[in-house]
């Protein structure tokens, strides 16, 4: 079986076996956004909780964020962690956003230039970038994270640390470009991984157990 009939068949097992995910869970694009930096380096819990004390203050906006100081939005997103770190980088963010696009203007971008000026905010690396355009500007880009690279690298499709551009190239290269599909090929990722497929893996209950060569001499990832 070709590289890209694997990626396509563990699609396939992944959808059958847990269902339509409706991931990213958010109220507007700008809340993706948010999150997308919110959630760098912790767990989705630690990133929601910061989301909602910045809703209860009335600050799900650029603007509102803007004219917020960074000790006090920092104050606010405790629980995501860093969280000195991430109120300079929502600062980054919404001032970009500020100074240059409305979100529906964003939309009407190429992928390519897009992508490229999300890379040049502060704090916006390739993974938070693809977060942002695949989940809030709904972009055909295949977003990869610690999840991805656990699970595929146990299936012998990549190697654990292989280059974020390369990995992400052959998902997009074996796939349909499909903002649908990558969105919940993404999302079924991270539920399988954390739920299954963990550090130390649950390899009995696991649906693609006959597609893993890692089964039985299994790296620690």
């Amino acid at each position: 079986m070709s590289q890209s009939n694997q990626f396509q068949r563990i699609y396939d097992i992944l959808n059958s076996h847990y269902g339509p995910q409706h991931w990213w869970p958010a109220e507007t694009p700008f809340e993706v956004m948010v999150g997308a930096v919110l959630v760098q380096n912790t767990a989705w819990k630690n990133a929601s909780t910061a989301i909602t004390s910045l809703k209860q203050a009335g600050l799900m906006s650029p603007a509102a964020i803007n004219a917020t100081s960074s000790y006090d939005l920092a104050a606010l997103i405790v629980s995501s962690g860093y969280f000195n770190l991430k109120a300079r980088r929502l600062k980054a963010l919404c001032q970009w956003l500020a100074d240059k696009y409305e979100i529906d203007q964003l939309k009407q971008l190429p992928l390519k230039e897009l992508r490229k000026e999300l890379l040049g905010v502060h704090g916006i690396g390739p993974e938070t970038a693809d977060d942002i355009l695949l989940y809030a500007l709904e972009k055909p880009v295949f977003v990869i994270d610690a999840y991805t690279r656990r699970l595929f690298s146990r299936l012998g499709l990549i190697q654990h640390y292989d280059a974020y551009e390369n990995i992400r190239r052959c998902f997009e290269q074996a796939l349909d470009e499909s903002v649908e599909v990558y969105n919940q090929y993404h999302a079924l990722i991270v539920v399988h991984a954390k739920g299954i497929c963990q550090k130390q893996p649950q390899c009995e209950k696991c649906c693609l157990a006959e597609d893993c060569i890692g089964i039985q001499h299994l790296t620690r990832v």
